[in-house]
């Protein structure tokens, strides 16, 4: 295991990670004490901001790491540049390391940001060193290797970088007619802002927040780190369904990574989203509930864990009637495509209509379940209490 200490400094990086943010410490509060900022190039952070974090979490991440979803070419070159515009490589080194993240996650040796490590090497520290397991290995990324774009990017990226930088921050100061103001404001602030919101991801979300869908992994759901990430703060549910478009899976979770892919579907411009099934989310939410019920029991003190067992019993029954009624429709859709019969057609019909209301009849044993099971572990508590 190579020392924290002892790999060699990355001068590119440290010097990019290290720099922008003392930079921007030195020369913001010297140029607003001089010149003050314009309404403008305050609008050009927060505009240029959102287009360079989303290209990250809409297109680096959910697009290329994960094919979440399929974008058309004018999407995929819009997001290809953003991404460049901030600064965080290459989409084939990013999505490459992130896919590693993912399969061994935790692990110290082969997790490229393991928040085992604490939180400094997860947020920052392995980028500023060149250690091995974050050194790029492109085995796991053979469709990006065939991605004519990615590859683009990948072989001009020092060149597409000060290119981006030239002509959005040139542009758009000269259009508001304050390009020093937007350079450091939407240039270098933007630039350390999205470094950082980006990096919460690693070392923030793997520290602090709930874990509603499964306990195996350190990431975690966070509402607060969702709105700084642009809907990427509900990491634990990503971590146990990345291939979902939606990091917030409810509807009303923040999350605008997932309303901007919605939207360019809508518009013809991303299709073949990817959504993880109701029943599989649901299934795991309420095994994550009876552990922390079960561990709430234990720490109370008092032996009811047999009721505890025999609701288990039940829900497992009820899950087992309904994936067979699952398995009977989807052998009966393979039937469908083979054979193309009538008779097939009209069963699968009939099936479709009993699915659904075994559906309803689902979920509403599972929220009288859940509703006893609070019942059960308040009144532990309140013997416990007493």
């Amino acid at each position: 295991m190579t020392s924290l200490t002892q790999a060699p400094i990355n001068w590119t990086a440290a010097i990019t990670l290290l720099g922008t943010p003392i930079a921007a410490l030195l020369i913001l509060p010297v140029y607003a004490y001089h010149h003050d900022f314009s309404m403008a190039a305050w609008l050009s952070l927060f505009f240029l901001l959102a287009f360079s974090s989303l290209s990250i979490t809409a297109g680096y991440h959910r697009l290329w790491a994960h094919r979440a979803y399929e974008a058309s070419l004018p999407l995929k070159i819009l997001l290809m540049i953003g991404g460049t515009f901030a600064i965080q490589n290459s989409i084939l080194y990013w999505a490459s390391g992130h896919r590693t993240h993912h399969r061994h996650v935790d692990d110290e040796e082969k997790d490229p940001y393991s928040i085992k490590k604490g939180f400094w090497y997860a947020h920052l520290g392995w980028m500023i060193r060149d250690y091995p397991a974050a050194e790029a290995n492109y085995k796991n990324a053979p469709d990006l290797l065939k991605d004519p774009l990615v590859l683009f990017q990948d072989k001009y990226y020092v060149p597409l970088v000060i290119a981006t930088h030239v002509i959005i921050l040139g542009s758009v100061g000269w259009l508001v007619g304050d390009l020093w103001g937007v350079v450091l404001l939407g240039g270098l602030l933007r630039l350390v802002l999205s470094h950082h919101v980006t990096f919460f991801i690693n070392s923030l979300c793997h520290m602090f927040g709930k874990r509603p869908y499964t306990d195996e992994n350190t990431a975690r759901d966070n509402f607060w780190l969702s709105i700084a990430t642009w809907g990427e703060g509900y990491h634990n549910y990503h971590h146990i369904f990345q291939y979902d478009y939606r990091n917030g899976v409810k509807w009303w979770q923040y999350d605008p990574t997932k309303w901007l892919i919605w939207t360019c579907s809508k518009l013809g411009l991303a299709h073949n989203l990817r959504r993880i099934p109701s029943f599989n989310i649901k299934k795991a939410e309420l095994a994550m509930k009876f552990k922390y019920a079960e561990q709430d029991l234990a720490i109370y003190g008092h032996d009811i864990s047999q009721d505890i067992h025999n609701l288990k019993q039940r829900i497992a029954s009820e899950y087992e009637a309904f994936t067979t009624t699952l398995n009977d429709m989807a052998t009966l859709k393979e039937q469908e495509v083979m054979a193309k019969k009538q008779r097939v057609a009209e069963k699968l019909h009939q099936m479709d209509d009993k699915l659904k209301l075994e559906f309803q009849l689902v979920e509403q044993r599972l929220h009288h379940h859940r509703e006893r099971l609070e019942v059960m572990v308040k009144t532990a508590k309140k013997l416990s209490a007493s």
